[in-house]
């Protein structure tokens, strides 16, 4: 079992050595949620590799901390090892290190002065259907409600408010198939997506403030699909465009904007997730951002906080691992910046 006693640097060392590829989480689940139930202050629940621990104090607010506790797939980094200040290993960074600052705060803080609820999830470096999180909002949403909510994502102990949208959309560019021999009898398709190239090239993204942070969108090819055979004009090709969009923008607004950008020809909408608000204008957030310190950022990718947003609870990402080292294959985490995560979590639940 974890020993949650022990510091929190050997601490995210003893979880990033337990592997748990997504998908493959139950052992450490079960380490995590046998650490959790020895606790007499946490009431306890699971829901696949999803564990959940409660305090119930009947205080005026109830925060949640929630770090997801799978990685991506080992790639001969494992086990951890440390060279001075840096522990390096599978999911040091993102986010294991999170994780065991949220474990230590569960350990440490029997009578804190918020309620708090822990979430240790599965299945978030892989497809949205299989998130743990998806599942318990869906099965057993009472377990998050919270009045804001604390992601450990790595954010290199720098609060970052909300998150940016994305959707994809499939540009379709059409033409008339003939024989290559004689292609002026046709009309090549893959030679018609210059004008949606065009238009990509000549965008000009916004950069909004949204409740005082400042994003930045794009508008990006991220793939182009079209061709028959050697000897064939083609009469199809499919420019795939990627959307990152403000959170001051709705799913629906960002789709509408897209179809705008590539007004005449035929757009199809293949995925996409909502942003959301950075949320520090709530009064606990205000409380979480004196305690932390520093100057708050926006998030310019997807995470989770938007599913939290849906729920009506406001959440920032936070954590010691630099997002820049996540998914490498020499990932790392500061071990000082784990410790100052963790001091930073202590004055905020404490004080």
């Amino acid at each position: 079992m974890l020993d949650l006693t022990q510091d929190v640097r050997t601490l995210t060392a003893a979880i990033v050595d337990v592997e748990s590829v997504s998908g493959a989480e139950r052992v450490l689940a079960d380490e995590v949620e046998r650490a959790l139930g020895a606790l007499p202050h946490l009431t306890v629940d699971r829901s696949g590799e999803t564990v959940v621990a409660r305090t119930a104090l009947g205080r005026a607010e109830r925060v949640l901390i929630a770090g997801h506790l799978d990685t991506v797939p080992v790639h001969a980094n494992l086990p951890s090892r440390v060279e001075g200040d840096l522990l390096y290993g599978c999911g040091t960074s993102d986010m294991k290190a999170g994780v065991a600052v949220a474990l230590k705060l569960a350990a440490m803080v029997p009578e804190p002065n918020r309620d708090v609820t822990f979430v240790f999830y599965d299945c978030e470096e892989i497809e949205a259907e299989r998130n743990g999180l998806t599942r318990v909002a869906r099965d057993h949403a009472g377990w998050l409600a919270a009045d804001f909510a604390v992601l450990m994502e790595p954010t290199d102990g720098v609060i970052e408010g909300g998150c940016q949208g994305t959707l994809r959309a499939d540009v379709l560019v059409t033409g008339k198939r003939a024989h290559s021999a004689r292609s002026w009898f046709g009309v090549n398709a893959i030679h018609g997506i210059e004008p949606v190239l065009a238009r990509l090239n000549a965008y000009q993204a916004r950069q909004p403030v949204v409740d005082g942070l400042r994003y930045h969108e794009g508008l990006n090819a991220v793939g182009v699909r079209g061709g028959v055979a050697g000897n064939v004009i083609p009469d199809s090709c499919v420019v795939t465009v990627n959307y990152r969009f403000a959170p001051d923008l709705g799913l629906t607004e960002a789709r509408e904007h897209v179809r705008e950008v590539f007004d005449g020809f035929e757009v199809s909408f293949t995925d996409g997730a909502p942003a959301a608000r950075p949320g520090l204008t709530h009064p606990v957030a205000a409380a979480f951002t004196a305690a932390v310190g520093g100057e708050p950022r926006a998030k310019l990718g997807w995470t989770d906080v938007a599913r939290f947003a849906a729920l009506g609870v406001p959440a920032v990402n936070y954590g010691p691992g630099d997002p820049n080292l996540a998914h490498q294959q020499g990932e790392y985490v500061s071990l000082s910046k784990i410790v100052e995560s963790e001091r930073a979590m202590l004055d905020w639940l404490t004080k």
